[in-house]
């Protein structure tokens, strides 16, 4: 009876790579590190009250140009003036990270962040 060689666990996000990718892509994300590096992308102060929901891509038409992209940005409450005012920077930002001219504009839904990193309130002093 031969022995049974080790086992080797795979990392879960390799297991579900294709699954991410392709839910990234029916939102117009070529690659998800612009929803997991938003913080890094945007800026700390931006992401805290922003974050990417999808890439709109206008329609090719032929023997033109492609036009850029339309970024569609969930907003938080009373930051979205905020952010409308800030979206010459989200904008550059944006295109730097994918090294060329890829957004054009942003779009603002005004709505609570899906994700939100819940500061930990301080305990009560003990008795």
């Amino acid at each position: 009876m031969s022995k049974p060689g080790p086992i080797s666990a795979k990392p879960l996000s390799i297991l579900l790579s294709d699954v991410f990718t392709d839910a990234y892509a029916k939102q117009g994300f070529a690659a998800r590190e612009l929803v997991t590096r938003w913080g890094e992308i945007a800026g700390e102060r931006i992401a805290a009250y922003c974050e990417p929901l999808k890439i709109q891509w206008p329609r090719p038409v032929e023997g033109q140009p492609q036009e850029p992209a339309t970024l569609v940005l969930r907003v938080e409450g009373p930051m979205a003036l905020e952010i409308q005012h800030s979206s010459d920077v989200i904008l550059e930002r944006v295109n730097r990270f994918f090294g060329w001219h890829a957004v054009g504009r942003l779009t603002i839904r005004q709505a609570p962040l899906s994700r939100r990193d819940r500061v930990a309130r301080p305990r009560a002093p003990d008795a």
